[in-house]
């Protein structure tokens, strides 16, 4: 190896790769004008005048848009990594974000998940695997800023130059910010294997705090779109994670490796056009969570609407036709049994005028025949407004606010509930739904079916109620459409919702909190998927892991959740485990002071190894005042001097608004807190969940300790989210 001065090797290096990366950027640049002119051809080929030159157009503008958006993210960092060969008539590879090739076609970057690039993260010292020596770039914008070596065969390297201290140690010391960023550069071996893992059936990556597990997860979701980009972004890709502040965390992520194509939700918002942010109380939610309540909301969605008539009476010629609660219960239950309730709505007018025409009995009536009776009974106000009050279209959200009613909760959860669950759930509905409440309004969707859609510009007060072809009314479709434009008709019709559709690759993040309910409202959206499950049941917030367990079983193995034929992709899914046991995040004296704890606490906690240290110990402080606020906002203050990043002040759930209104008060304090860029937040235990900071202030933990039955487990996550700095503030 070289024994030149190391300041003299250093910049002669980064000198010579910034050579490099100069060129690389000069053919991006190059790449985008030319998808650009491509883009600007297609829109010139709808100037054609005929349908090809429109299909084309279409077609030209769609690659050069994607083209021009892989470019466009690539721009950050696009050369990281350099791998030199044992065999030295071939040259040097260099991997970036994106694959780029010269004027010549000649490869200049190789695309980080192409199978040229595998062996970048999978090369160590013991197997080479005919690398000698792996280089990793450090770049801010488009300069090189550092080189960090590693010399993996130093017997065929021997004269070659090595420099740095070591990508990964330099990427672990860098200061956080509020976003999670890629690791593509410093992907290491075990993580890699995750990543490039076969991508049919479930890919489950456990292991304990700091290991990685999310970041890892998501180069799995890019590296899945670059192999078979057709099928993914086709059928989709949801990535779902615990909250929103989670979600704002991670999403740089898959943009910054250019990847746009995959749908982002936080448990609160799987379900379009729903979004929650607020939990239910531990109590209440480990009921609304629970397996039970799926027979619970079944039942809900076949009783009677509250409220609604509960008989009919209608005189026709010398009969008086009644419909009790007997007959409509008996109606209501054959409807049902033919398919889900909102699908039978446009069955009902014909069900209940069959009904009424078995009662006729008058002379006048039978003789003027069934079809006279129809044209009638479906002329008079009475009658329609009945069947709109006793069989109203119904929404998901309006069902779940019946079981407000204790009575009506009492008898659809008659043999299901356990003893005081109604007590639990007493008080606990609200029209702002809850997190908790998003996967009951899911099962609640698919029991009911959509909702027909109103038809526009037909003045027919049923047009929305009665199938135009429904036998049980003989000619009446055709009577009712006289003076009706044919065209114009357009009969029932259901709302198309988008996430109906299942997606092609589901990604579960903090998979170790779903409840079983959220396990049901997954496994709909990932029938047909492949999957990528990540979590650590040590810090799970679930109090039932057993449940939970046999939910997600049949979210990924099991039954199908709609009710049809059983489907064998699911039943034939291989299971690929990767367990990842190296902590990054945390130094090691943060590590140990929260296993320590782990230990203490009873936790089945899966330990990892942390590969850094710092040599400063978590503190401990005893709170001198039963007003902790100037206790509190001096330890913020003093740790934002101590770390370039994030800090983040955890407190009990009862006092966050209180600790939130302290830091936004006191002026240095509240300047660190505005804007996306803020170095300082307050947050509940459970909001910590997947998040890290540079520095962490844990305002009484055995009140977040005792705040629900796993809040051992939320404490251990709470300790688990500082990489520098740990200060508990302890009454």
């Amino acid at each position: 190896m070289s024994g030149e001065p190391s300041t003299d090797l250093v910049a002669r290096e980064t000198a010579h790769e910034q050579a490099f990366v100069d060129g690389v950027y000069r053919q991006l640049e190059t790449s985008t004008r030319n998808a650009q002119a491509l883009a600007a051809e297609g829109h010139g080929r709808a100037r054609l005048g005929h349908e090809g030159g429109l299909v084309e157009r279409d077609a030209m503008v769609f690659q050069a848009a994607r083209r021009i958006a892989n470019l466009d993210a690539a721009h950050e960092g696009l050369v990281f990594g350099r791998l030199d060969l044992k065999d030295r008539a071939e040259a040097p590879r260099y991997i970036g974000r994106i694959g780029l090739r010269d004027e010549n076609r000649d490869t200049l970057l190789i695309d980080w998940r192409a199978p040229a690039a595998a062996v970048f993260y999978q090369a160590t010292a013991s197997e080479p695997q005919g690398v000698v020596r792996r280089r990793v770039l450090r770049c801010a914008g488009r300069t090189v800023v550092g080189v960090e070596d590693d010399l993996l065969d130093a017997e065929a390297g021997s004269d070659m130059p090595v420099v740095g201290e070591g990508a990964l140690m330099a990427q672990l010391a860098r200061a956080r910010d509020r976003s999670m960023h890629s690791i593509v550069a410093t992907i290491q071996a075990e993580q890699d294997r995750a990543i490039r893992a076969p991508a049919k059936g479930v890919v489950e990556i456990s292991g304990g705090p700091g290991t990685g597990k999310t970041v890892v997860a998501l180069h799995r979701a890019a590296f899945l779109l670059y192999t078979d980009r057709s099928r993914y972004e086709r059928g989709g890709v949801l990535v779902v994670g615990p909250s929103g502040v989670f979600m704002r965390y991670i999403e740089r992520v898959l943009p910054s490796l250019g990847e746009t194509a995959v749908a982002l939700r936080a448990l609160g918002e799987v379900v379009d056009g729903i979004r929650a942010d607020q939990h239910d109380p531990p109590a209440v939610a480990a009921v609304k969570g629970a397996a039970r309540m799926a027979e619970v909301l079944r039942r809900a969605a076949r009783q009677a609407v509250p409220g609604a008539p509960e008989d009919f009476r209608f005189f026709y010629r010398d009969d008086t036709l009644v419909l009790t609660s007997r007959d409509l219960a008996r109606i209501r239950r054959t409807l049902l049994g033919q398919g889900r309730r909102n699908a039978q709505t446009r069955r009902v007018p014909a069900a209940l005028v069959d009904a009424l025409w078995r009662q006729v009995r008058g002379e006048r009536a039978l003789d003027r025949g069934r079809e006279a009776f129809v044209d009638e009974i479906l002329s008079d106000d009475r009658f329609l407004t009945f069947v709109r009050t006793w069989w109203p279209p119904l929404e998901a959200p309006e069902v779940l606010g019946w079981l407000a009613d204790s009575a009506l909760l009492r008898r659809v959860g008659e043999g299901v509930l356990e003893s005081g669950d109604v007590e639990t759930l007493a008080g606990a509905w609200s029209p702002e739904l809850s997190v908790e409440d998003v996967a009951l309004v899911d099962e609640l969707r698919y029991l009911l079916g959509d909702p027909p859609e109103e038809v526009a510009d037909v003045d027919d007060p049923l047009a929305h109620l009665v199938d135009a072809n429904l036998p049980e009314l003989g000619s009446l479709g055709e009577r009712r459409r006289e003076g009706t434009d044919e065209q114009e008709y357009a009969g029932p019709r259901t709302t198309r919702r988008t996430d109906d559709d299942t997606y092609a690759h589901v990604l579960v993040d903090e998979a170790q909190d779903l409840s079983p309910m959220q396990w049901r409202m997954l496994g709909r959206r990932g029938e047909a998927a492949t999957w990528t499950i990540v979590g650590d049941l040590a810090q799970s917030s679930w109090p039932d892991a057993a449940e939970a367990e046999a939910a997600r079983e049949v979210a990924l193995f099991g039954e199908p959740l709609r009710g049809r034929q059983r489907w064998s992709v699911r039943s034939s899914r291989p299971r690929h485990s990767f367990h990842l046991a190296t902590n990054y995040r945390n130094s090691a004296e943060i590590y140990e002071h929260a296993a320590a704890y782990a230990e203490r606490a009873g936790l089945a906690a899966d330990l990892p190894t942390a590969v850094r240290r710092t040599g400063v110990p978590p503190e401990e402080r005893v709170l001198a005042d039963p007003d902790p606020r100037a206790e509190v906002e001096a330890a913020a203050r003093e740790l934002l001097g101590q770390v370039e990043g994030t800090v983040g002040v955890v407190a009990p759930l009862a006092r966050l608004g209180e600790v939130r209104s302290w830091l936004r008060a006191t002026a240095d304090l509240a300047e660190e807190t505005r804007g996306e860029d803020a170095r300082l937040v307050a947050l509940s235990g459970l909001d910590t969940k997947g998040l890290e900071f540079d520095a962490i202030v844990v305002l009484d933990p055995d009140a977040i300790e005792a705040e629900s039955p796993t809040g051992t487990a939320t404490l251990y996550v709470v300790l688990t989210r500082a990489t520098q700095r740990l200060v508990t503030l302890r009454r």
